[in-house]
């Protein structure tokens, strides 16, 4: 009679928890001093309202017909913004003046390195980053498409993934220092390599087959007799590819800073260029002609800088950074659609907005900057029509920061409210 009782207990309980599950969350009106919704200035006296996951309804308050069940949260002296999106994001590494590159990849445990992802990707939703192109798991094999389908679920807090599981690099091209290392030790490379037509296509296929959203390919690396940046595809190789890519509805993102590669890429059909650092003008504006993004990664060389260089952050710049900044502001001066892309995992996981505050010491506005983390974000992504902007019928990723960052980039990095998919992660 006991263990009846104890047996129905547990199955009320299941069902309630179920039940409760089930039930259809309450709408949210959300008010602030400015709501800006991702295009012209940020508007007063208006609201936000979020049911079922989605934005009901935004415009002036006095407009908006609340139903009487809804939770109003109040959010005084904060401007309501969409969701931050960054377009190049490692969330299973971390600062490499914690651990080297090399010893993450080689001693680190796929397990060790999952638990960390976690711990990052909720750094990074509490930071107000809703979603993030992750481009490679640096030696964790498919280790993302797991931690994409544990925050969709909800087993865990992040922000919402679109990932490319390996990533796809020339044989003896990537990977560990291998000069630093015997000859004859059989290293990880850190991401799939490939040699000819019929194995780059099969690494496309079996990486999109695996749940690639997007494709990451290396178009180059340290492989000159003197150690620069060389091209390590040849443009059969890219195009076949780019190619195999497209032809699934996928796009394609290209790991590339010597010109060469960048011009080779974007010959061969590439969707957006990472780093960029050694583009010519010729280069930038065969993308602008061409409608591939730029993803400049401004903190990566900031970053290293201070590991590597004792830089002192707001110091004088190094080589690299002078190369980074010369890029950006030259692709700047061209037109081409600069997207917002920081490279963390390089540097801590929810300073993301660093990158921001770098686009606009460089010479974009606040207000570019800001539209570069989700309009122009959004649009690189394809996700136009749900993410990157206020609007009825979009996914409720909604964020929340003190100040105007419209204004002053910095109240980016200030973010007092989170919502995602019209849960709240985070409340002041």
């Amino acid at each position: 009679m006991r263990s009846l009782s104890r047996t129905l207990a547990v199955t009320a309980f299941i069902l309630a928890a179920a039940t409760a599950h089930a039930a259809t969350p309450r709408p949210i009106l959300l008010t602030a001093d400015r709501v800006w919704t991702g295009d012209g200035p940020p508007k007063t006296g208006w609201a936000v309202l979020v049911s079922k996951g989605r934005i009901d309804a935004v415009g002036p308050s006095d407009k908006i017909v609340v139903p009487p069940d809804a939770e109003r949260i109040d959010l005084p002296g904060k401007t309501l913004a969409p969701g931050l999106i960054d377009l190049h994001s490692h969330i299973l590494l971390h600062p490499y003046n914690e651990t080297t590159w090399d010893d993450q990849v080689i001693k680190e445990p796929a397990a060790y390195r999952i638990m960390l992802a976690a711990k990052h990707a909720a750094s990074t939703l509490q930071a107000g980053f809703t979603t993030l192109r992750d481009l490679g798991t640096e030696g964790a094999d498919y280790a993302d498409v797991g931690i994409k389908r544990a925050i969709d679920e909800g087993v865990a807090p992040g922000p919402r993934l679109l990932v490319a599981t390996k990533a796809i690099v020339a044989s003896y091209s990537y990977g560990p220092a291998e000069r630093s290392y015997r000859p004859d030790m059989e290293l990880p490379y850190g991401a799939q390599p490939a040699t000819g037509i019929d194995e780059v296509t099969k690494a496309v296929r079996e990486q999109s087959a695996r749940g690639a959203d997007w494709i990451k390919i290396y178009a180059d690396y340290r492989t000159g007799i003197d150690g620069t940046a060389r091209p390590t595809f040849t443009m059969e190789e890219m195009k076949a590819m780019v190619a195999a890519t497209h032809v699934t509805g996928r796009k394609v993102a290209v790991h590339a800073s010597s010109d060469d590669a960048i011009r080779m890429a974007v010959l061969a059909g590439a969707d957006t260029i990472e780093h960029g650092y050694g583009a010519s003008e010729a280069t930038f504006r065969l993308m602008k002609e061409r409608g591939a993004a730029y993803i400049p990664t401004l903190t990566a060389p900031e970053a290293t800088g201070e590991y590597f260089q004792k830089h002192v952050r707001g110091g004088t710049p190094t080589p690299a950074m002078q190369q980074a900044q010369r890029a950006f502001q030259l692709a700047r001066k061209v037109g081409v659609v600069i997207g917002n892309g920081s490279d963390v995992g390089v540097f801590a996981h929810g300073t993301n907005a660093r990158e921001l505050a770098w686009m606009v010491k460089l010479g974009m506005s606040p207000l570019e900057a800001m539209r570069a983390a989700t309009t122009v974000a959004a649009a690189i992504l394809g996700k136009s029509t749900e993410l990157g902007q206020l609007k009825a019928g979009f996914l409720a990723d909604v964020v929340a920061v003190d100040g105007d960052p419209t204004l002053d980039i910095a109240a980016a990095g200030k973010v007092g409210f989170v919502m995602k998919g019209g849960e709240v992660f985070r409340r002041p």
